[in-house]
């Protein structure tokens, strides 16, 4: 009986277990960077969150840190780090880019107190490298929406542009942006904000479109806003298939033959753009685990009952 009692337990652990990561597995978050060149090296990318450090929560450090290991061409001992300071972990190095210690990070478009600070499934962080290390006077900026539901290509998107300063109390204050250039997938187009920052463009590439904007008036952090435009991507691939030369010799008769060919293939393909990034079911692995808990369980009373 107590063999049985404990193999249910221990099953009844394993399952838990597995809950726990299924969990964590669970957890995404929309995740941005900007370098020091004010250019975005990620836009809302999802990120599946783990708990690097084993604390028991999820954090924007914890966001960080994995979005590094599965972007930064190196992993994250090449591109984060931190270092502990009075009031907890401090941002040492964020995309590579080392700087003494000049980066910022806002979740939600809320101001962030620290790394420790926990994160939720959906959300968006978003993090940043001064451009000049010295100068603070760098501020967040962001759109009245973060994304948008997949559209038809000729689709009028409005948008609103704000940006954060702080008052004297170092309390946030939201301002509106006026004369700032929107940007489509890192190019500049015709429309610009007015004085209540609004300004409206016409998608119509297919795609991922992401929407940002530069200002001459007020430095700002880029802004993102994400929308994937309906239809068929033209993409153009180029296979060049080369022959060496081969020679062959023969002991009763000299002979000596040499072929080469090159040839240059074009094709040309399209494919419709996906419009959300797969996921997979981790429902059927939490099923599988939940009725191996139940059969152990059952199996444990069952052998009670009978001695």
């Amino acid at each position: 009986m107590k063999k049985s009692i404990a193999m249910a337990a221990a099953m009844l652990i394993s399952f838990s277990a597995v809950c726990m990561n299924a969990s964590a597995e669970d957890t995404q978050v929309y995740v941005t960077i900007s370098d020091d060149a004010k250019k975005l090296v990620l836009a809302q990318e999802p990120i599946s969150v783990t708990d690097i450090d084993n604390d028991g929560k999820l954090t924007i450090n914890d966001a960080l840190y994995t979005t590094h290991e599965n972007k930064f061409e190196g992993g994250a001992a090449a591109g984060y780090k931190t270092i502990e300071k009075e009031f907890g972990p401090m941002i040492d190095k964020l995309w590579g880019i080392e700087n003494g210690g000049s980066y910022g990070y806002y979740v939600n478009d809320k101001y962030s107190g620290g790394l420790l600070d926990e994160i939720k499934d959906g959300d968006v962080l978003e993090a940043f490298v001064y451009p000049d290390p010295k100068d603070y006077n760098y501020f967040y900026s962001f759109f009245d929406a973060k994304k948008g539901e997949d559209t038809e290509p000729n689709k009028e998107v409005t948008l609103t542009l704000s940006y954060y300063t702080f008052n004297p109390d170092y309390s946030l204050k939201t301002n509106l942006l006026e004369g700032a250039k929107l940007t489509v997938n890192g190019k500049e187009t015709d429309a610009v904000t007015d004085a209540e920052g609004k300004a409206t463009l016409t998608l119509t590439e297919p795609g991922k479109n992401v929407i940002s904007a530069v200002s001459d008036n007020v430095n700002i952090v880029p802004p993102t806003y994400v929308i994937n435009v309906n239809g068929e991507i033209e993409t153009t691939t180029t296979t060049t298939t080369t022959t060496s030369a081969v020679s062959t010799t023969s002991t009763t008769a000299a002979a000596s033959t040499t072929a080469s060919a090159k040839s240059n293939v074009k094709a040309t393909t399209t494919a419709s753009k996906g419009n959300s990034p797969k996921t997979g079911d981790s429902g059927a692995t939490v099923a599988v685990f939940a009725l191996g808990a139940a059969v152990a369980v059952s199996f444990a009373l069952r052998r009670r009952n009978e001695e």
